[in-house]
């Protein structure tokens, strides 16, 4: 009975020691970098190896996961838009928060994704080309969700009025989203024509 107790005292010693190991070391590497200045965002561009948080929040805020400054790599807004770039080969994590997002498109393996609560939108328009994919929750009245090239969008929530353009090789998941509305496009596209079958 004591060779027991001694063992399992033992293995949670063992066990919660590499648990504060391994969280101690993860803290140390982890960089946050705020970016100052970017307001008025309603339109965000992903191209590259990006994963995107997207939230709603009455502040709006812009934060890299990374070693931003040391990367190749590129956050910038102007007139409304935040474009996010990164070709490395880890992906480079941003959270946005804002309320005025209206419009995400996104290209390459860019991965974009709620955060939080449903994303409480008006109006919603989301572009996925190439192999981007779109996992959000949504709260919408009207929403537009095109995909082109190999997409693929997972849809949660409630939207009203919901329009899907998609390519024939592009997947989406409608299983938890609910909608009073719906038009569906199937669609060739092609770099010369799109082509509404």
């Amino acid at each position: 009975m004591k060779t027991q107790i001694l063992t399992i005292a033992i293995l949670l010693i063992t066990l919660f020691g590499t648990t504060k190991v391994v969280n101690a070391a993860s803290s140390k590497s982890a960089v946050i970098t705020t970016l100052a200045g970017i307001n008025n965002i309603n339109k965000i561009e992903v191209h590259g190896n990006v994963e995107l948080y997207v939230s709603d929040g009455n502040t709006e805020s812009v934060k890299v996961y990374n070693q931003y400054y040391g990367e190749r790599a590129l956050v910038e807004n102007h007139n409304g838009v935040l474009r996010i770039a990164s070709y490395k080969t880890e992906k480079l994590v941003v959270w946005v928060t804002s309320n005025n997002i209206a419009s995400i498109t996104a290209f390459d393996n860019a991965e974009i994704k709620s955060f939080g609560n449903n994303l409480s939108k008006i109006e919603f328009n989301v572009e996925l080309h190439n192999n981007a994919i779109a996992n959000l929750n949504l709260d919408a009245y009207s929403a537009k969700i095109t995909l082109a090239d190999h997409a693929k969008a997972n849809l949660n929530g409630r939207i009203e009025e919901y329009s899907l353009i998609k390519d024939f090789a592009t997947t989406v998941n409608t299983r938890n989203l609910t909608y009073t509305h719906f038009i569906e496009n199937k669609v060739n596209f092609n770099e010369n024509e799109i082509v509404i079958l």
